[in-house]
């Protein structure tokens, strides 16, 4: 258990909590004995009075887009098939892989059996439907899976399994569509609100780390600081 100014707090978020709880019954914003349906509302009008977020400006904004326009492209689409071998408990993984691997070599020989393939060994639905996926787009399958289908801009079957937390994917990408980078007026407000957000979180750490250097901690470190002119 550790201590702020001798009031005991489980973990470290309560004790940012807490320190911040006391800071706003001395700014007179809460009074020291309410209940903690009144807590947030006080630390919220705290925090709007004491710690300040300026809004970035055009040439922070372009200078934010110039440095990484590709994070601004429309989105990437791919046309997928798979045939996926499910790791599940108590299936044997390297016989599983092997299957996996021999379906891969057989349609390296012959692509347009995949259909036929997909519906007899896959353990995904989309076997039905000959393995389809339909159309995907960045983040709407799990990282490892995206990984692979969106690597390089070529089409047909991949030369390799894919892996991932369900098992092994025989895929074949039937086609793409490139994204294009957004001209920089599409995403001005977008970039804004994010520089913003960074902005914020960094000015909110330095007044913990203030109010940290003003307090009696015992247990918790808080990056005390005891001046707001932080790096």
């Amino acid at each position: 258990m550790s201590t702020v100014n001798g009031v005991e707090v489980p973990d470290r978020a309560a004790a940012v909590r807490e320190l911040l709880r006391q800071r706003a019954v001395a700014a007179g914003l809460l009074d020291a004995g309410a209940g903690e349906d009144f807590v947030n509302e006080a630390i919220e009008a705290l925090l709007e009075r004491e710690v300040r977020t300026p809004e970035p400006d055009e040439a922070e904004c372009r200078r934010w887009y110039d440095a990484q326009p590709e994070a601004f492209r429309s989105g990437d689409l791919v046309f997928v098939r798979h045939i996926l071998f499910a790791v599940t408990p108590g299936v044997p993984v390297e016989a599983l892989r092997r299957k996996a691997e021999e379906t891969l070599h057989a349609l390296r020989k012959d692509p347009e059996r995949f259909a036929e393939l997909a519906a007899e060994l896959s353990n995904c639905p989309s076997g039905q439907q000959g393995g389809a996926l339909g159309q995907l787009s960045r983040g709407e399958s799990v990282p490892e899976f995206e990984r692979e289908v969106f690597a390089g801009g070529d089409t047909g079957l991949l030369p390799r399994l894919v892996n991932t937390r369900y098992g092994f994917h025989v895929v074949a990408v039937e086609g793409r569509v490139e994204g294009r980078v957004l001209p920089f007026e599409a995403v001005r407000d977008t970039i804004a609100l994010r520089l913003t957000a960074t902005v914020a979180e960094h000015a909110l750490q330095q007044y913990v780390q203030v109010l940290a250097g003003q307090a009696e901690l015992e247990g918790v470190d808080l990056g005390a600081a005891a001046s707001p002119l932080l790096q």
